[in-house]
């Protein structure tokens, strides 16, 4: 029996999703759990995967579509079922049901199945390849050791081959099967030649530029950052704390966990550790609350304070930057915000977290400290009045009695809307801040 797949809906803020890419075509075999599409909110990118075996009969919409949740996206059954009864309205379709549009698209959407059927994947010099962009590169001899996959997991898709074909590197008939030389071509209009093939045995070249399309992720993101940037602002105020106590605190923490220590005390470790960044969440959490003015958010005609601190953390991952949020940290335990961080992030960074994870924190914190960052600015996310950047741990020095004496330390950069926060009380905020992490030991007693 066919069945449709239908667009999910990820949050219940989301109304539409856009689709980004087809991992499947019409005609080609389909087993449950292999991926038919990626879509997109305005917050993250997912998959949607197969839950049937069977043949993907049509798709109705093309890469780039916004299409309303719920509504049904492709059709998967066996060759010859009526299909009639799932078309979304609004879409053409054929007396026999087959959907009609005239989109171009690696998916040949609106095709009968019968026209789009290809021969299966191949594997052309070491690439994953769809087969029609396999099919392209042997008509136009593209020169595959030069392409930039585009496609999902690094596969080759049918764009990339234009774009090598559009750029000239292709390579003539003379130069036979290895169309694949990866070579600058000096023949007419940049064609390879069989001594172009010769001379770059030993010197293959690269492309000098490649091009890739903006995600609609990629979109957003320049979006919100050119509106904070454009819109506030913004100052940077720069910190640095004894970092003594949190790294003693770690230490004995992981001291007790592998001794077995906290089961005796009957205190649950969390497995995977605590890390600094979780003890700044912790800190910060409790800190923001006595300063009202960086747990807002700024509007035009208004200012909105928050009782609770709903604390995002900014996630690096493959589809771009993305700020999960920890609800009501501030009633959360050390421990509590470090599982929820690293689930978060953990989410974040598989493609498969909630939009409504990504929406709502009252004041964000971005850790390059693990780069090896000592200083930079943070971007505020609007509408939020303040954004605290996390540097990398390094060796200070300070006067005892005339004796420099070292210590780690760790630099704080707390970006504030200036609208909205002046800078005496930006740099009370810090100046608590970093009292709270320099007695961290002490703040857990509260």
């Amino acid at each position: 029996m066919a069945t449709a797949v239908i667009m999910p809906r990820q949050g219940q803020s989301v109304e539409s999703c856009i689709i980004g890419m087809w991992h499947k075509k019409v005609g080609e075999r389909v087993a449950a759990g292999d991926d038919l599409f990626t879509y997109e909110t305005d917050k993250a990118a997912f998959d949607e995967t197969a839950k049937v075996d069977g043949e993907l009969l049509a798709v109705f919409f093309a890469e780039g579509d916004d299409v309303p949740c719920l509504t049904n996206v492709c059709v998967i059954g066996e060759k010859g079922e009526d299909i009639s009864a799932f078309v979304p309205s609004g879409v053409d379709a054929a007396a026999d049901g087959t959907p009609v549009s005239g989109a171009e698209n690696e998916v040949p959407v609106a095709l009968p199945v019968a026209e789009a059927r290809a021969e299966p994947v191949a594997d052309v010099a070491g690439l994953s390849i769809s087969p029609r962009a396999k099919t392209l590169a042997r008509k136009s001899n593209a020169d595959l050791r030069a392409v930039a996959p585009s496609g999902p997991k690094g596969r080759v898709i049918e764009r990339d081959i234009r774009a090598l074909v559009d750029s000239g590197r292709i390579a003539t008939g003379a130069a036979g099967e290895d169309y694949a030389a990866g070579i600058v071509g000096t023949g007419v209009g940049g064609r390879v030649s069989v001594a172009d093939v010769e001379r770059s045995k030993n010197a293959p070249d690269l492309p000098d530029t490649y091009e890739e399309k903006h995600s609609h992720i990629r979109k957003l993101i320049a979006k919100s950052m050119n509106l904070s940037l454009s819109t506030m602002a913004q100052l940077t105020y720069n910190a640095s704390f004894d970092a003594t106590d949190i790294l003693g605190f770690r230490a004995r923490l992981k001291m007790a966990r592998e001794s077995g220590m906290g089961e005796q005390l009957g205190i649950a470790l969390a497995d995977a550790g605590i890390t600094i960044n979780d003890i700044i969440l912790y800190a910060v959490s409790r800190v923001v609350r006595a300063h009202r003015v960086c747990n807002a958010h700024f509007h035009d005609d208004r200012m909105v304070y928050f009782n609770r601190v709903n604390l995002g953390m900014a996630v690096d991952t493959p589809r771009g930057l993305m700020v999960p949020t920890i609800f009501k940290a501030d009633q959360l335990s050390l421990a509590e915000i470090s599982a929820q961080a690293k689930s978060l992030a953990a989410e974040c960074q598989k493609g498969t977290i909630s939009p409504d994870k990504l929406k709502d924190g009252t004041f964000t914190v971005t850790n390059l400290g693990s780069l090896g960052i000592e200083s930079f600015t943070p971007v505020i996310n609007p509408p939020q009045t303040a954004i605290l950047g996390v540097n990398c741990l390094t060796t200070a020095v300070r006067d005892i009695n005339g004796t420099a004496v070292p210590f780690p330390a760790i630099s704080l950069s707390l970006t504030c809307d200036h609208r909205a926060v002046d800078g005496a009380p930006a740099a009370r905020f810090l100046k608590d801040l970093r009292a709270a992490l320099e007695n961290f030991s002490l703040l857990l007693t509260q």
